[in-house]
């Protein structure tokens, strides 16, 4: 396993606190160090303030000035190397909806899935 310094960092965007800790918990256990916010405007500060995140793990809705939606096109418009995983209990998203290199998963995911596809991202 990588220590903690060679892992990739994946930041956690949910709304929803138990679901956030689920989501630190499936981002770990992919071997992976995780980063959280509550909803787009704090992801868009951590995102402004850090070079090293390589990887944002978002839902969709959320309150605040914008969605997971609109927090996945202004990443690939702003921080274009970010791979992108998108979630949503709500919503189904067509991948040719997505910004590019984005990933959509509906909730319930499967948490194999979500690894595979993390781990293939971050390759």
């Amino acid at each position: 396993m990588a220590r903690l310094a060679d892992k990739q960092i994946v930041l956690v965007v949910e709304d929803e606190p138990l679901l956030r800790l689920m989501a630190v918990d499936l981002v770990e256990d992919a071997g992976f160090q995780a980063l959280c916010a509550a909803n787009a405007d704090e992801a868009v500060v951590m995102l402004e303030a850090r070079t090293d995140i390589r990887m944002v793990f978002t839902d969709i809705d959320m309150p605040g000035s914008m969605d997971g939606m609109k927090l996945a096109a202004a990443i690939r418009g702003r921080w274009p190397p970010i791979e992108i995983i998108i979630v949503s209990g709500h919503r189904a998203v067509d991948q040719q909806d997505l910004p590019e290199r984005s990933r959509f998963f509906q909730k319930p995911y499967n948490s194999r899935e979500i690894i595979a596809a993390m781990r293939e991202m971050a390759a």
